[in-house]
């Protein structure tokens, strides 16, 4: 039984290098504004879904690869990725009995929490003045958890991860 576990574990990493990807993909400059989190998103499902397979390491070693692809202060991405799954873990209980449009809300105010952790160590770095711009990242997030979470719970269900 450990052994079919640990055979389906790569859908879990490779979905995360996927969002990974994702991230740091090329959109349209009226879109920027709105980049959805996708590497938060990804982490969240996992951590719902399978939490004695993906922690707060998980996070801050992907947190380390979004900061190197992304060019941005070391640390920063892997500390709020790491603040994202330690509050889902914390609500993950309630959060599984919630419906889906509770769960956004949730997820609304949690990545609405990290933009903001993540715009003051910006602004305590000089790198960029206070905005609420930072909430439309949080937003759209937050409005496509609903598919987010239908296709991974697929993944989840086609290749068996537990």
């Amino acid at each position: 039984m450990v052994a079919t576990r640990s055979a389906h574990g790569w859908v879990i990493w490779a979905s995360l290098a996927f969002a990974l990807l994702l991230s740091v993909a090329p959109m349209p400059d009226f879109m920027a504004i709105g980049r959805p989190l996708w590497l938060a998103l990804f982490l969240s499902y996992w951590a719902l879904a399978v939490p004695h397979r993906l922690g707060m390491v998980s996070a801050w070693v992907f947190g380390l690869l979004a900061d190197v692809l992304n060019g941005s202060l070391l640390g920063l991405n892997a500390l709020v990725l790491t603040l994202i799954v330690f509050l889902v873990l914390s609500l993950q209980r309630r959060l599984r009995m919630f419906p889906m449009w509770q769960q956004s809300l949730v997820l609304l105010v949690v990545f609405g929490l990290a933009q903001l952790v993540h715009l003051w160590l910006n602004a305590l770095t000089g790198n960029r003045q206070p905005t609420l711009e930072f909430v439309f990242p949080a937003l759209v997030s937050a409005l496509l958890w609903p598919w987010v979470f239908a296709i991974l719970r697929g993944l989840q269900q086609r290749f068996g991860v537990h």
